[in-house]
């Protein structure tokens, strides 16, 4: 079977590296409805799974100055209280199995159909603050630092609680909060707030008994070698063709899990 996990982290993380689309869209479904993994223990693997895949991209990102610091402070002092929260909420809920299946596969549901929204209408919600003569809509700076903030906050407890939300979600958010900020920048903004967030909710999890760490070294063995290759093949993909088949194929995920 480990090689199966192996595998599976393998293409997953070549999706990831071709699309950019987060691991947890695409892994934690996997493991719950292929290989029958328990909903919390295939979040709380994925979320470390995430973290530890996501520090290089942050590096890299770093190097080339595409990380806006500031507003990644303020997405993680929502999403990091979040998190916390969250994480001392199941705690003291001390859910059994079958509720807590439940919980987690309606959240993870309902973040998969946001982020197959998010990538089919992308383009259209970035048209939505830019008007025609070019003038763009822009929240105030005032606004501005308690939107991000709240952006944070929610994307705290979608990934906490179903490791999927640091992707395509806070992509498309941070390009409509911040519509003169380059692409590449919002993109490197958005893997290096997922760093510290993800590690958070994923040593939660592990506090809390939910993560396998055999199956997370599987995972690893395979999708950074994919990572790899999936990045050096995005390039050639044109947008307008993987967008379309990404978020049908999140569709169908969401819908089969709020039938799991």
């Amino acid at each position: 079977m480990d090689w199966l996990y192996t595998f599976s982290g393998f293409i997953v993380g070549f999706v990831v590296g071709v699309t950019g689309v987060g691991g947890g869209s695409l892994m934690t479904p996997v493991l719950v409805l292929m290989f029958g993994i328990a909903p919390a223990t295939a979040v709380g693997t994925d979320l470390l799974y995430a973290s530890l895949t996501k520090m290089g991209g942050s590096w890299v990102h770093g190097r080339r100055g595409t990380v806006d610091w500031k507003v990644v402070k303020l997405l993680a002092m929502g999403s990091l209280p979040a998190a916390l929260l969250s994480m001392a909420l199941l705690h003291y809920l001390a859910l059994d199995e079958k509720h807590l299946k439940s919980l987690i596969t309606s959240v993870l549901s309902v973040a998969l159909l946001l982020t197959a929204a998010a990538l089919l209408f992308k383009p259209y919600l970035i048209k939505l603050g830019r008007r025609p003569d070019g003038v763009m809509f822009e929240l105030h700076a005032h606004h501005l630092t308690g939107a991000t903030i709240l952006t944070g906050a929610i994307l705290g407890v979608l990934v906490t609680i179903s490791s999927v939300g640091a992707g395509a979600l806070g992509v498309v958010v941070l390009l409509f909060l911040y519509p003169r900020a380059p692409m590449a920048r919002i993109v490197g903004t958005d893997i290096a707030h997922a760093v510290p967030l993800t590690l958070i909710a994923g040593l939660g999890h592990a506090a809390l008994g939910t993560v396998n760490y055999g199956l997370l070294g599987s995972l690893l063995l395979g999708s950074l070698p994919g990572i790899y290759l999936g990045s050096h093949l995005g390039i050639k993909v044109p947008d307008q063709v993987l967008r379309p088949i990404l978020a049908t194929m999140l569709t169908v995920i969401g819908v089969k899990l709020m039938l799991y």
